[in-house]
This record gives structure tokens, C-alpha cells and sequence, in this order.
């Protein structure tokens, strides 16, 4: 139970660095293209994780310097499984968090903001549907939760009469891929180390994004350095620190409940817009907050089987 609380917490705060990090790609793209923005944050997010890596690595080999013989050997199975894992997880995340990324800075140039949230969003709707066909089981409760949290999302972002154009609709493609990235990690993350698989997919994303930049973009150097606070945060923080956070919480949560989490990327999004830019706030996107953080409380409510098992545990624990 802590361990899934304390991974819910890790949600709240990868949403709450997402939202406010959204304030800091749209000053970014003020000055360079979506190409080299993704490429040089993810390369400043893979190389963050680096120290993490190799301190965790020297604390392993101290432990396997106290063990037998026999541990030695099942410890090296073990870290070869888990390398193909790493090396697979790596490379799948990392690919589609490439094309997701690139899609959604690309459609903010043709759709509002307002509308890229709420579509970028629809990952809570998106993901419980996929995992069904992955023969994942649903909480009913999660599915009022979805379609509160969908309502939320609508009052908080759509403004206007709600229309298709070209960047809505890349937005919409970017929302099945982190739907898509979200059940990647779900797979992945318990059979690998959590750290060097955010890490790898932030290589693999900056490397997949350096050849787009210099083809389809022109690389100007003092416009990259007039927006380094926008792009040290983005890479620090929201690569290197948030989804490293998203990747260990997924160990502990399921993947619905986790869309619903991060969904609150949204509510800290227009946070930081208060806050960060001197941005207003309507009463319709405040009772749009309020809704949202409804589904996420109403989701934590455990179901009766998880409640009849407790109950057995204590029973059996009172009987030894």
C-alpha cells in the first residue's frame, strides 16, 4: 500500500513539473524550431541522469562484493535479462516519444493552446481503451472517473466552438502516442532499471531528433542561448527529473489510474499560466479543476475485492 501511494505521489509531482514546464516550451519555441527544442532537451534530460546512474551502479557493485558465490551467478542471469530489457524498452520508448513529442510542438504552431491540451489529454480515454484489447481489467469506478476527468478537461481548455484543423489533428495522433508510451513504460518498467530506461529514451530520442533539425530547420546559435532557462528546465526537470518519476511510479500503479494522474498536467498547466505569466483564470477552467481533481480523488477509492482481501489478511494475521 505505501509503495502505491508513494507512487501516486510521484504522478502528482511528474504532472505538476509537467504543467509548469509547458510555460517553458512555449517561451523556448519562441526562439527555435520543435526539432531542435525536443533534441537539445532530451539530450540535456539523458545526460541529468548520468551521475544517478553511475551512483546507483557503485552502490550494486558494493553489495554484490558481500555475496556468495551462488547469489553472483543468479544476480548475472538476472542483469542479463534485464539488459535486453532495458535495451528494447529504451529503444521503443524512446522512438515513440520521439514521434509523440515532435507531433504535439508541431501542432501547437497550427491549433491553441487551450485545444492542445485537451487533446494531448485524451490519453485517459485512449489508454483504459487500448489496455482492454492488452486483456487489462478495469475498475468501473476508473471509467466515471475517466468521463469526469474528460469534462474537467474541456471546461479548463476548450474556450471556442470545438473544430478539427490540421493541428488538432496532429494533436490527436501525439495523444494515441503517449497513450502508447504510457503502456510501453507499464510493460517495461518492472523488468529493468527505472533510471537507465528514462535515460536511453532520451538518447534515442535527442539522436532521432538531431538529423530532423539540421534538415528541416536552421540552427541558430544565439537564439539557443537567449532560451537556455527555457530549455535547462525542459530537459532537467521535465525529461531527466518528471518522466524518470513517471517511469518508477508505473511499477506501482496501474496504467488507467496513472493517465488520470498525469492528466492533472492540464490544472498545473494553468497554475504556472497564473503564476509564471500573470495569466486569468475563468470560473468555468476553475469548475473544470475542481472536476478533474474529483476523478483523481474518486479514483483512489480501492475496489470491494481489494477491500475483502485486506480484510482477510488481517483476519488470518490475527488467527497466527
Amino acid at each position: 500500500m505505501q509503495k502505491k501511494v508513494r507512487g501516486e505521489f510521484m504522478l502528482i509531482i511528474t504532472a505538476l513539473i509537467w504543467g509548469s514546464a509547458f510555460v517553458a516550451q512555449r517561451a523556448g519555441m519562441e526562439y527555435i524550431g520543435p526539432f531542435t527544442l525536443n533534441g537539445i532537451r532530451c539530450l540535456i534530460g539523458s545526460l541529468s541522469l548520468l551521475p544517478v546512474i553511475i551512483i546507483m551502479d557503485h552502490q550494486k557493485k558494493k553489495i554484490q562484493s558481500n555475496t556468495n558465490q551462488n547469489e553472483i551467478e543468479t544476480m548475472k542471469i538476472k542483469l542479463r535479462d534485464e539488459k535486453k530489457s532495458l535495451i528494447m524498452g529504451g529503444l521503443s520508448c524512446g522512438i515513440i516519444f520521439f514521434i509523440s513529442s515532435s507531433l504535439q510542438q508541431f501542432g501547437m504552431i497550427y491549433t491553441t493552446a487551450g485545444k492542445a491540451g485537451f487533446i494531448t489529454a485524451l490519453y485517459i480515454v485512449i489508454v483504459p481503451v487500448l489496455g482492454i484489447f492488452l486483456k487489462q481489467k478495469i475498475r468501473p469506478i476508473l471509467w466515471l472517473c475517466i468521463l469526469l476527468a474528460t469534462a474537467g478537461l474541456y471546461l479548463l481548455c476548450i474556450q471556442e466552438g470545438f473544430s478539427i484543423n490540421k493541428g488538432d489533428f496532429l494533436i490527436l495522433i501525439c495523444a494515441f502516442g503517449f497513450s502508447i508510451h504510457i503502456l510501453i513504460i507499464d510493460y517495461f518498467s518492472p523488468k529493468t532499471d527505472s533510471v537507465k530506461l528514462s535515460c536511453l529514451q532520451f538518447l534515442v530520442c535527442g539522436i532521432l531528433s538531431m538529423p530532423c533539425m539540421i534538415i528541416f530547420e536552421t540552427i541558430n546559435w544565439t537564439d539557443i542561448i537567449n532560451c537556455w532557462l527555457p530549455i535547462l528546465y525542459a530537459g532537467i526537470m521535465s525529461c531527466g527529473v518528471a518522466y524518470t518519476l513517471q517511469v518508477i511510479a508505473q511499477k506501482y500503479t496501474e496504467p488507467t489510474l496513472t493517465s488520470l494522474i498525469l492528466s492533472l498536467e492540464s490544472v498545473f498547466a494553468v497554475i504556472a499560466g497564473i503564476i509564471i505569466l500573470k495569466e486569468q483564470i475563468s470560473i468555468r477552467e476553475s469548475f473544470g479543476c475542481i472536476i478533474m481533481f474529483t476523478a483523481i480523488l474518486l479514483a483512489q477509492i480501492p475496489s470491494k475485492r481489494k477491500i475483502a482481501d485486506k480484510s482477510m489478511k488481517k483476519i488470518k494475521t490475527f488467527e497466527t
